[in-house]
């Protein structure tokens, strides 16, 4: 599933990159506050700085925004783990520094996040895989971590349990988004991610 295209009149392409950089960050303020369908194109363009004619100068409509948005984030969200993953680190202890860098990057993107799992249901039939592809992507990560500790003899995980255990680690990042109403008053992010690690790699019981 490749990239889907969002065409603009403009050919610059740092331009373009800007222009669409502050319509995402403008978007993703107004989709939090007023939810995506009832924000209009119009307030996207006055918060983002310039008028509605240039605005469509670099989209066709506010959907190609939202998709612009799934794909900002994603983007985002992975390069961030990919920085904190250290390439050197190995066993056990670099899949608890990646799950670590994981939950940071959930804490730190909270509204962004929220506001793309809200939303993703209005992308376009044809810009929904892709950003579900991306979602793979993200989790395939995890899995080739924990792949390689599992090769090691550090974890004990059949391959039928590798993928469940990496989307395990996705969940529980997005759930202290999702669930921060709750969360964030018991726990900070280092005792949430403390829990969590304790609870994924040595089970509940604490085995």
């Amino acid at each position: 599933m490749g990239k889907k295209e969002v065409p603009s009149l403009v050919k610059d392409e740092k331009l373009i990159q800007r222009r669409r950089e502050e319509m995402v960050k403008a978007a993703v303020s107004l989709f939090k506050e007023n939810g995506f369908h009832r924000t209009t194109t119009r307030e996207i363009a006055k918060a983002s700085g310039f008028s509605i004619g240039t605005l469509y100068e670099y989209i066709r409509s506010k959907e190609d925004i939202l998709y612009l948005v799934c794909d900002s984030i994603y983007d985002g969200v992975k390069l961030r783990l990919q920085q904190d993953i250290n390439g050197e680190d190995s066993g056990i202890q670099g899949v608890e520094r990646a799950i670590a860098a994981y939950f940071k990057v959930m804490d730190d993107m909270q509204d962004e996040v929220l506001v793309m799992y809200q939303e993703a249901k209005s992308l376009s039939h044809e810009a929904l895989p892709y950003v579900l592809k991306k979602e793979l992507e993200m989790t395939a990560i995890f899995e080739e971590l924990l792949f390689k500790v599992v090769k090691q003899g550090e974890l004990h995980l059949s391959e039928n349990e590798i993928p469940a255990a990496a989307h395990n680690i996705v969940i529980l990042g997005q759930m202290w988004t999702f669930r921060r109403w709750a969360l964030q008053k018991i726990y900070t992010l280092e005792e949430y991610t403390q829990l969590q690690l304790q609870q994924l790699l040595y089970g509940i019981k604490g085995a």
